[in-house]
């Protein structure tokens, strides 16, 4: 739905615009559309590995929570993107840090389960608490 909203953006300004095809001169407005609909697309495949090996190998809950945030800065940044490029700056950052803390989170669950496999020690509920815990503090801008 949110990849769809972009592209029916896209298509909205480019039929706006007075132009064939995607090459259109003058039209700074279809530039920022088109620029931000490609940025959420090449950071979309980069928040899946994250959010599926965080869900799976760390905590469910927190890693929801955060991918529906990221779902939010997302479009912040979108709609900021259009406007001023210094409006979607926030956005930017903001989705930087929560791809960081579902990255941390897979990389802590990968550790756990290497600390299962050699040493027998479970970390995995202390794990979840410092999870759940953390990720409220992901809404602070």
């Amino acid at each position: 739905v949110h990849t769809a909203f972009f592209a029916s953006k896209v298509e909205h300004e480019s039929k706006h615009c007075n132009g064939k095809g995607f090459q259109r001169p003058g039209s700074s407005a279809f530039d920022r559309v088109y620029t931000a609909n490609q940025n959420c697309g090449h950071t979309y495949p980069t928040f899946l590995a994250v959010l599926w090996c965080a869900g799976l190998l760390c905590s469910q809950a927190p890693a929801a929570f955060a991918g529906l945030m990221y779902l939010f800065v997302r479009q912040k940044y979108f709609v900021g993107y259009l406007g001023e490029r210094t409006q979607s700056t926030p956005g930017h950052l903001f989705g930087k840090r929560i791809l960081l803390f579902l990255f941390l989170m897979s990389v802590a669950g990968i550790l756990n389960y290497y600390l299962v496999f050699f040493f027998g020690s479970d970390f995995e509920m202390h794990i979840k608490t410092i999870t759940s815990a953390i990720s409220p503090l992901l809404l602070i801008p």
